[in-house]
Parts: structure tokens; C-alpha cells; sequence
């Protein structure tokens, strides 16, 4: 891909997308009330995205258009220029944040047209491992033990040495049970599934391997967080009722059983941002300071492979 699609220029108003975002809906964190939560974050991204220089499209966001008044999937945002494809979570974690629990983020992925899977609003079925590993090295078609002694011995770990990432979700018992009699440490996470996957790539957060099902439009996201600092994923569709798999078609969805990599999902070299809205692993929270706000965020570039990390001050308006 040419820089002059997504240049370096627009790495930083990316990371202005997503600080807008988590400010927006800081005073809701801990206040119980989810949706109150939720549209404050995206009327944040959405203000936001329509002061930068693009025309972009959005393939992954709140829903479709009559469920979602802003940031549905196919609106148009941004004050023209490059055609950009986008994929958003204004707040990834819509409950731990009413929670006031860890790791809910503000994050979005662009790519240039025809870059991102435009996936439904439906579960995907997930595996992932960070980098530096062979390819190969986890199979979506495999049992779950066979993908913990594959990326052990791949690791050089033991199978007791291993720790595993899963939504603590009813849907993950068999497997939580399955990956603790094999020895396996596992770490259960209420929400957040995109900080999850992208924790297989940080030593300090101690994850081996993701496993689980959750949201595939949080499967892209995680891929395009990969694609930029490497590491390997897989996901496949998961549908409930005759309903999701009419969405998925409708959204361009054939095969309806397909086993995806990660640059299928994030097909073309994308710019990712996240923005910590609380602690967690990956990122710090907003955080109230004398006359204003701090917050941190991290931004990729696949081109380039660069990450940033950036602290920012952002005073009171008033």
C-alpha cells in the first residue's frame, strides 16, 4: 500500500479519534448505566472522525442503521480525502466500564476501501498468539489441547507454565474446565476480548494463548492489532438463528463456515488506535488531574510496523 493512502499524517488524528472517544464517556465509568456509557463514547468518535481529512466508511460499528443513530455500518464520516474503510468500538467494554472494572478501551482500525472484513454483528469463535512464533502454530480446527501443547512447545514452556485467556462467559466452561485439567493457568476476563488478544503480544501481561468465543467485529479489530505488531489469529462466524446468517449475507458473508486468517480479516496495511478508558494490561484509564485529564494511548502502523504510546494532558474546556 502507498502512503498516500494513510500516510504517517493521519497516525496522530487517529489517536485524537479514540482520546475523544474514552473522554467522552469518562464521567460514566463505575455509574452502572451501560448505554448512557455507550453514546457518550460515540458521539465522541463520531464528532471527532468528521473533522479529519478522509472519506470513510464504516464496515464495522454500532449495528445497523436503524439501531444504531450514529456510527452504523455504511455511514460516511470524515471532511474528504482519502477513501478509508474503518472499523470502530467507541467503548469496548460498555459493561466493565459502568463496572468501573479493567480494560475497557476506545478503539478503531483503518484501512484503505476493501481493506477490513466487513463482519455482522455476530460471535465469532477466536484463537490467537502473539508473534515471534512458527506459522502455523495454532488451528482454529484443532482441540483446544492441541493448540495449548503447540504454542508450549513452540514457547519452550511446559504445559503448567502456560497461561490461557478466555471470556468468562456460560458458553466457556467445558473449556475453562478442559485447560485447567491440563495443567493450564487460565485468565478469565469479563469483557474486553480485543485487550485480551492483544495481551498474547506483551510479555508483561503474561498470556500465552486467547481462545473463546466473542463479537466479531472485535475479532477485526484484534486482527488489525496484529497485522501491525505481529502474531497469529484465526476466527470463524459463529450463528445463533436463520436471522444472523441472512445479516451476514446481506453483508457479503458466502461462506458462512469459513476459517479466517489474520490478513483475511485485515486484508490490506491498516492504522490502529486504542485508548484506555480504565486500567488494564495494555493501557491506563482516563484519570482526573488538576484543571483536566490525562489519558493513554497506543497507535500502530502495519506499514511501518511502529508503535506508539502516548500520554497526553488534556485541560478543562472551561
Amino acid at each position: 500500500m502507498s502512503s498516500t493512502h494513510l500516510g504517517r499524517d493521519l497516525v496522530i488524528e487517529f489517536a485524537r479519534v479514540t482520546e475523544a472517544a474514552a473522554l467522552s464517556c469518562a464521567g460514566l465509568i463505575g455509574r452502572g448505566d451501560e448505554k448512557a456509557a455507550d453514546a457518550a463514547a460515540v458521539e465522541g468518535m463520531r464528532n471527532s472522525l468528521n473533522t479529519l481529512p478522509i472519506n470513510g466508511t464504516v464496515v464495522i460499528g454500532e449495528g445497523e442503521r436503524d439501531e444504531a443513530p450514529m456510527l452504523f455500518i455504511g455511514e460516511e464520516v470524515g471532511s474528504g480525502g482519502a477513501d478509508v474503510d474503518l472499523a470502530m468500538d467507541p467503548l469496548e467494554g460498555t459493561t466493565i466500564c459502568a463496572k468501573g472494572q479493567p480494560n475497557a478501551l476506545a478503539v478503531i482500525a483503518a484501512a484503505p476501501k476493501g481493506g477490513l472484513l466487513n463482519a455482522p454483528d455476530v460471535y465469532m469463535d477466536k484463537i490467537a498468539v502473539g508473534g515471534g512464533l512458527p506459522e502455523g502454530v495454532i488451528d482454529l480446527d484443532k482441540s483446544v489441547e492441541e493448540n495449548v501443547r503447540s504454542v508450549a512447545k513452540a514457547k519452550g514452556k511446559t504445559i503448567d507454565q502456560m497461561i490461557v485467556c478466555v471470556l468468562d462467559r456460560p458458553r466457556h466452561v467445558d473449556k475453562i474446565k478442559e485447560l485447567r485439567s491440563l495443567g493450564c493457568g487460565v485468565k478469565l476476563i469479563g469483557d474486553g476480548d480485543v485487550a485480551g488478544v492483544i495481551d498474547t503480544t506483551n510479555e508483561e501481561a503474561g498470556v500465552d494463548l486467547y481462545i473463546g468465543a466473542g463479537g466479531a467485529p472485535e475479532g477485526v479489530l484484534a486482527a488489525a492489532a496484529l497485522r501491525c505488531i505481529g502474531g497469529q489469529f484465526q476466527g470463524r462466524l459463529l450463528f445463533r438463528n436463520d436471522d444472523e446468517r441472512a445479516r451476514a449475507r446481506k453483508w457479503g458473508i458466502k461462506d458462512l463456515d469459513r476459517k479466517y486468517t489474520l490478513t483475511e480479516l485485515a486484508s490490506k496495511e491498516v492504522i490502529f488506535a486504542a485508548t484506555g478508558v480504565t486500567d488494564g494490561s495494555l493501557l491506563e484509564g482516563v484519570r482526573r488531574k488538576p484543571g483536566g485529564f490525562t489519558t493513554e494511548t497506543i497507535i500502530m502502523r502495519s506499514e511501518t510496523k511502529t508503535v506508539r504510546w502516548i500520554k497526553a494532558f488534556h485541560p478543562d474546556e472551561d
